[in-house]
């Protein structure tokens, strides 16, 4: 299985590429043992162009046949258990995932529509640095949930 994290706009160095750096490390290694694989980020730019310009690179960066899970404030909220039954079942279903975290203004209807999970963090609206950092942990701690790991405690 695959995972694609697809975001709009490059982050630099800095604390944030350091954790998601980090957990996506930390992902690898836990998940190459569950047959998940590592994650790629694709990030995409379309220099102040506006949504239909994300939506068409965005678009370029899925996987195809992915799953789609969108980042959207106005999605489903999921327990770090719930998210990992979901990679699972991808994972089982022999599918690749793909994540989407779009702009500032978020995300087409056309992209909303196509998702297969629209996913949030909640109401309030992240940094897109934030999101990706906390979207990288998220994975992480679901691969350790498949792994029986102790990092996730209830």
């Amino acid at each position: 299985m695959r995972l694609t994290i697809c975001a709009v706009g490059r982050l630099r160095s800095g604390p944030e590429r350091a954790l998601i750096d980090d957990y996506l490390g930390r992902f690898a290694k836990t998940g190459r043992a569950l047959g998940l694989g590592g994650i790629e980020l694709a990030q995409v730019d379309a220099k102040g162009a506006g949504q239909e310009a994300e939506h068409r690179l965005l678009e370029k960066a899925l996987p195809a046949g992915a799953a789609r899970v969108v980042l959207d404030e106005r999605g489903r909220m999921l327990s770090s258990p719930e998210l990992a039954e979901r990679l699972a079942g991808w994972r089982d279903g022999a599918r690749d995932a793909a994540f989407v975290i779009g702009g500032a203004d978020g995300v087409t209807e056309e992209m909303r529509g196509s998702a297969e999970l629209l996913l949030s963090f909640g109401p309030m609206v992240w940094p897109h640095a934030l999101a990706r950092v906390m979207l990288a942990e998220q994975l992480y701690r679901a691969a350790t949930i498949l792994a029986g790991s102790p990092y996730h405690r209830m």
